[in-house]
């Protein structure tokens, strides 16, 4: 419940300030841009990624709402998906908190990866830090729009979405996944799409049954047999109805 008040008041707060996710779909993302890795040592976008579509998440470390639950979920997607975490995609996480050290970000970053419940390629997710110059280069080209906010103590705090923005490998946006919670289906899709450039939207979640992944060729191919499934269950669901209306019918006479 307190999760869902937060939620609603979250949304009013991003829609009266115009905040929130802008989609920029085909745009590119600067590869060239410099952050700071959780071991303090310069990094670009391009050497993390290694030619890998990826994942983008802009957070930041000492957030004590969106961030962690988004995080967190995250991770529980990523260790149900069948892609590789080594050869398939990366994860890139950058908080757009300018005061943010290498310090926080190397704690989140093994707060998370311990959640996970199998083994996870530390060198496949990056928290990263970075100048506000890089921070704002990355958060205007993807349209993430958030708003600082300091407290009468002194406290700086953000008020910002939740999303992740998949990139082609060329640093091509080709889809946003908004929220908190994904499907594994809709981000495996997404990075599949992603390295072949491909621009879309976000699939929808009811397709999920439908399809089944296909690990050789790296696609989702359309699985007929859970139609059919799918068609026998609503068949058996209306035969029921039928009889039952009718029974009703008779008992009435």
């Amino acid at each position: 419940m307190f999760k869902f008040l937060f939620m609603i008041l979250l949304f009013f707060n991003l829609s009266a300030d115009k905040l929130g996710m802008y989609e920029h779909q085909g745009n590119f993302v600067d590869l060239d841009l410099i952050f700071l890795d959780e071991k303090d040592k310069e990094v670009s976008l391009k050497e993390l990624m290694q030619n890998k579509p990826t994942i983008i998440t802009l957070n930041y470390y000492r957030c004590a709402g969106l961030c962690s639950p988004q995080l967190n979920s995250l991770a529980s997607t990523l260790d149900k998906m069948e892609l590789d975490e080594t050869k398939d995609y990366k994860v890139i996480t950058i908080s757009f908190a300018v005061e943010d050290t290498s310090a926080l970000a190397a704690q989140k970053k093994k707060n998370i990866l311990s959640s996970m419940k199998r083994p996870f390629n530390p060198d496949a997710w990056s928290f990263l830090t970075g100048s506000q110059t890089s921070i704002n280069s990355i958060v205007e080209t993807v349209g993430f729009h958030y708003e600082k906010t300091v407290s009468k103590k002194g406290s700086i705090d953000y008020i910002h979405p939740a999303a992740m923005v998949i990139i082609s490998p060329k640093g091509k946006i080709t889809r946003y996944l908004n929220g908190i919670d994904q499907l594994p289906f809709d981000v495996q899709l997404a990075l599949i799409e992603a390295s072949d450039g491909r621009v879309g939207p976000t699939i929808a979640k009811t397709l999920l049954y439908c399809f089944s992944y296909d690990p050789k060729n790296k696609t989702y191919v359309f699985a007929f047999e859970k139609l059919f499934a799918v068609i026998m269950l609503l068949s058996v669901a209306w035969l029921l109805f039928y009889l039952i209306k009718h029974g009703r019918k008779k008992d009435e006479y």
